[in-house]
């Protein structure tokens, strides 16, 4: 959804082309997300099939250019009007850490320090590189440093309070 939800907003700007959506998706996350041919055109046939963009051939059959309709500017109206649900728990971290625990691995401590290690090395990389970008940097990249900061600092403290946790429980 989140893929399909950006061409519909890019869309909404100005039509394209296949690649130009590639490169407009790829620039407005950040380079943080990069995207593959084959799942920028499923994704542009399945929105064609849905009714949200319609096509028309340019220069040449190959070359398509891509416009929302109206069922696809409704859409992005939607999406920005949902506010969107992170309540996932398949994060891979918090998995590892509970079916170790169910596991009954005896050395807990040291999976927690080795990734609590992992992850400030991160957060301080991701620091460093918003205090040297440059005055004009761009916004979605100094947003996107943000939140992988923000991010990286609560995965810091679920760890302390699982560290926290394991201490009471063994005491008790």
């Amino acid at each position: 959804m989140i893929i399909r939800n950006s061409f519909l907003t890019i869309l909404a700007a100005h039509p394209a082309h296949g690649y130009g959506l590639k490169s407009s998706f790829e620039a407005s996350t950040g380079g943080a997300w990069r995207l593959n041919a084959g799942q920028v055109y499923s994704t542009l046939s399945r929105l064609e099939r849905d009714g949200l963009i319609q096509s028309s051939e340019a220069d040449s059959p190959e070359r398509r250019s891509w416009s929302i309709t109206d069922d696809g500017q409704a859409a992005v109206a939607s999406w920005y009007d949902t506010p969107v649900d992170n309540r996932s728990n398949r994060d891979e971290l918090v998995i590892k850490v509970l079916v170790a625990v169910a596991a009954g691995e005896r050395d807990m401590d040291r999976v927690l320090q080795t990734q609590r290690a992992a992850t400030m090395r991160r957060l301080q990389e991701f620091t460093r590189h918003k205090i040297a970008a440059p005055p004009d940097s761009e916004l979605p990249d100094l947003m996107l440093l943000d939140a992988m900061i923000l991010r990286a600092e609560a995965e810091i403290r679920w760890l302390d309070q699982c560290e926290q946790r394991l201490q009471a429980s063994a005491a008790s």
